[in-house]
């Protein structure tokens, strides 16, 4: 499974971090691409070797993966090139995997209509789904996640959806989870 990850000043850490460990964890292939090499997040954590955005072949992507933070959403919502990356994930049925904010953007595009979904409930709007105010919520190739605290159990979905629960059970004796 190959895992693409946008990340822009302004990201929120935990949940950026989370899901990309974990994921790696479970042997995901997982690349992180942005406009430039090294992104702050919005508790000033930098990360950096990231792919060039202009040097990614979306296609070679099996699920991509946005975390939240004011800045990530700015960025995102004022940007038609990452817009477009995001529907053609969709267009391809390809997986959308969205926290916090990152719901919201795949709403403002029209990708929830008719969907379940959640988001940080703050930003819930009339996006044409049915909002739930829970943790993580899965319909159909759209995993979302309401906010930081859920950063593990949206890792946890997306390992589990894309890599199966025997691959998810794996990885959770591995870092002493107990349910």
């Amino acid at each position: 499974m190959n895992y693409l990850a946008l990340l822009f000043d302004g990201f929120e850490e935990c949940e950026a971090t989370a899901p990309f460990a974990l994921i790696r964890r479970a042997n995901g292939n997982l690349d992180i691409a942005s406009y430039k090499t090294s992104v702050t997040g919005s508790h000033n954590i930098t990360i950096s070797n990231i792919k060039l955005i202009s040097d990614i072949n979306i296609n070679d992507y099996d699920a991509l993966i946005i975390a939240g933070g004011h800045g990530q959403y700015k960025t995102i919502m004022n940007d038609k090139n990452i817009q477009n990356i995001i529907l053609d994930f969709y267009k391809n049925n390809k997986y959308l995997c969205g926290i916090c904010a990152a719901p919201t953007i795949f709403g403002a595009l029209g990708l929830l209509k008719g969907k379940n979904y959640t988001c940080f409930t703050s930003m819930n709007d009339d996006f044409g789904g049915i909002y739930h105010d829970t943790g993580v919520v899965v319909d159909g190739k759209i995993i979302s996640a309401k906010s930081v605290a859920y950063s593990i159990d949206f890792a946890y979905k997306i390992i589990e959806i894309t890599m199966g629960s025997e691959v998810l059970e794996k990885v959770q004796k591995q870092i002493y989870y107990e349910k």
